[in-house]
């Protein structure tokens, strides 16, 4: 029995997007990305929306669209590293569909992370810190609603994509 919606969950840089978009296709499942979607419905990039609204008022707008996304009949959904942070996120996604928790070191996350301008909780002048304190806070979250938990390190996306496929066969 195939999952018909499947969540992607893990920190910056663990490859949610980019496995994500090959998965559905193995998957033969429609391919979201919640920060994306927050994007879309708010006419705001997400670094806007966090110097506007703070943190608190993307965590509100994110929780919004996961309510509405994790209810699509079916869908390979992508979500932000911080989605956890709220219990009722972790409540959706736990009970509405599979949740993979896409693990990855904060040494690889930083390599992944370098160059990219985007990420409003990096704009610290030490990114390595700052993700090093996010994956003590948010990793037990992950696990705690991972059906299965799949290690990205040093594995091609497509490498990663095709064993999800297998585990969810």
């Amino acid at each position: 029995m195939q999952a018909k919606r499947v969540f992607l969950v893990g920190p910056m840089g663990a490859g949610k997007t980019t496995i994500g978009r090959l998965l559905a296709q193995e998957l033969q499942l429609p391919f979201k990305d919640s920060d994306r979607e927050i994007e879309e419905r708010s006419g705001a990039d997400i670094p806007w929306i966090f110097d506007v609204e703070g943190e608190e008022g993307f965590r509100i707008r994110e929780t919004a669209a996961l309510d509405v996304l994790s209810q699509e009949s079916q869908i390979l959904l992508a979500t932000g590293g911080g989605i956890v942070m709220r219990a009722e996120n972790r409540t959706m996604l736990a009970s509405r569909g599979t949740v993979i928790y896409l693990s990855t070191s904060v040494e690889q996350q930083v390599q992944r992370t370098a160059k990219d301008r985007k990420r409003p909780l990096l704009r610290d002048q030490d990114p390595e810190g700052v993700l090093r304190r996010l994956m003590a806070i948010r990793a037990p979250l992950y696990n705690e609603i991972a059906d299965f938990i799949v290690e990205t390190d040093s594995r091609p996306p497509r490498v990663v994509a095709a064993y999800i496929a297998d585990l969810l066969k």
